[in-house]
């Protein structure tokens, strides 16, 4: 599969539906950084006005697991992909279109090198989503572990 914003949102429709009907999208993919937006809806809501913390989430795994996903395609082996542990703050209410980031497409290849060389063992690597609103504020920051190994 080829990855581009199109396939990835496609895939999004047939294998995570939850997270397409509740409007999360990819929007920007490179070898370093992924761009996901998901804008506040009726569908995505929760009682206080504002964007359930399931949705931002869903949100900040995809900018982080397309990445991972992304980076593994073009290793020589076949590598699973897994989240181990995630880790939320939230700072601000999530209203309107919110943008999740992840830039950590260096420190997943130096992960992958980790991995190939260490065939036997899986390797951690600790990606970073933030999502900012409109106007540039952090409304949540999320972790993710991803545990990657070689498939044998």
């Amino acid at each position: 599969m080829k990855f581009s914003p199109s396939k990835i949102n496609t895939f999004l429709l047939f294998k995570l539906p939850s997270a397409w009907l509740c409007g999360v999208r990819l929007k920007r993919i490179t070898d370093y950084k992924t761009l996901v937006t998901v804008k506040y809806r009726w569908i995505n809501q929760n009682p206080f006005n504002s964007m359930y913390f399931a949705v931002q989430a869903m949100a900040a795994e995809l900018s982080t697991g397309a990445l991972v996903m992304k980076t593994i395609k073009n290793q020589p082996q076949k590598i699973s992909m897994l989240v181990a542990s995630m880790e939320g703050e939230f700072l601000k209410k999530a209203v309107g279109k919110i943008y999740f980031t992840c830039e950590d497409g260096i420190l997943l290849e130096e992960t992958l090198k980790n991995v190939l060389k260490n065939s036997e063992e899986g390797q951690v690597c600790k990606l970073t989503s933030i999502g900012k609103n409109e106007a540039g504020e952090i409304i949540s920051k999320f972790t993710f572990n991803w545990t990657l190994k070689v498939k044998i």
